[in-house]
């Protein structure tokens, strides 16, 4: 349980093929060992306004940033065979999934488990209410620029070594 990738996407529409930043933290025995975040130029560098109130990112940020089929090389190296844990698996995983069928590249050849961990469902199921990022993380003593892709990614993989018993924040 404590090998792991935590992973968070941020998306430009509501398209789940609009990814537009990626953070992604590497966990080996307990310890962070690795982080990446980049931005990603979205299909068109279309974005949605709503998107942009979330996240942050305009169009002008991506505009000259490479493709998710550019940055591909480097993300599968990040992600193949690896146990993923996210805060909203079911959305960040539709969102590698879809992103990476927009650009026709092979979803299974990263070999995923059919479903990731998600610290989302771990901390309602520990009573937590709500049990969205900010709140687990600030209940939990954890820094977080919510919705900034790496951080979220790295607040994510605290919150499930914490529940693993793998670190105290304390």
């Amino acid at each position: 349980m404590s090998t792991f990738t935590a992973i968070d996407f941020e998306t430009a529409t509501g398209h789940p093929y609009s990814a537009c930043a990626v953070g992604i933290v590497t966990v080996e025995d307990g310890v962070i060992t690795e982080e990446y975040y980049t931005l990603i130029q979205p299909p068109e560098n279309e974005y949605w306004y709503r998107n942009i109130q979330v996240h942050g990112i305009q169009p002008n940020d991506t505009l000259k940033e490479p493709t998710f089929y550019e940055l591909y090389p480097e993300i599968r190296n990040r992600l193949l065979g690896k146990k993923l844990v996210a805060h909203n698996e079911v959305f960040d995983r539709n969102v590698l999934s879809k992103t990476m069928g927009f650009y026709g590249l092979d979803y299974n050849e990263l070999n995923l488990a059919e479903r990731w961990e998600c610290t989302c469902r771990i901390y309602r199921k520990k009573g937590y209410k709500p049990a969205n990022l900010k709140y687990c993380s600030e209940r939990n003593g954890i820094e977080l620029t919510h919705h900034e892709a790496l951080s979220d990614a790295r607040a994510c993989a605290k919150l499930y070594l914490l529940v693993h018993n793998q670190i105290k924040l304390f």
